[in-house]
């Protein structure tokens, strides 16, 4: 008998768990189309074949539900890890590279962070969630290619403008048609002119 319970409870576990990813990858699909502002619960639910309820059930506030959304999207799609641009030491090289790398996932995800970024800006809990994650990403891949620049007072200022700048997603948008490679060449030589001057 126990046994049995035992394997009741383990389908009745799997079954929430596959309801709880169809809800989350229904939602991740409307927030890449549509853009979270614009994604409805209802729609949500009806992608997901269940009711509104369970929609709220599984994810009582949005911000439940944006991070299931941001853990999934990252799953299938992980930024770039800048562990291995610090073992590189030219400031160049570091900076080509980790551009390069920054713009080519720009490119696979943009309508995602496009609307994102958007929506970010009018509703509080997506803003939070992006600050926590893409915003501390984002700071930790900006201090890594303005570590190798000796650059002090007035020039670190501009050089750490600059790399926001390039590093920025509406940057690399304005670059795009260039190509991730050129467009990564273009704004290292822009760092590296405001880090040396």
């Amino acid at each position: 008998m126990a046994g049995k319970r035992k394997y009741e409870l383990k389908q009745r576990a799997e079954r929430l768990e596959e309801t709880r990813r169809r809800i989350t990858e229904a939602t991740v699909e409307l927030h890449r189309t549509v853009g979270p502002a614009a994604t409805q619960i209802s729609e949500i639910a009806r992608r997901a074949g269940v009711q509104r309820v369970t929609v709220y059930n599984h994810f009582p506030d949005e911000a439940s539900l944006f991070a299931a959304c941001s853990a999934h999207w990252r799953g299938l799609h992980p930024a770039p890890d800048p562990a291995e641009w610090t073992t590189i030491e030219d400031s160049g090289e570091r900076l080509r590279l980790a551009l390069y790398a920054l713009y080519a996932w720009y490119r696979e995800t943009e309508p995602m962070t496009s609307n994102i970024l958007r929506d970010a800006q009018t509703i509080p809990a997506l803003g939070a969630a992006v600050e926590s994650s893409i915003g501390r990403y984002m700071a930790h891949i900006r201090e890594i290619l303005a570590q190798p620049f000796s650059a002090r007072g007035r020039r670190r200022e501009r050089l750490d403008a600059s790399v926001r700048a390039a590093t920025d997603f509406n940057f690399w948008q304005a670059l795009a048609s260039l190509g991730d490679r050129d467009a990564a060449e273009l704004a290292a030589t822009f760092v590296e002119i405001a880090g040396t001057r």
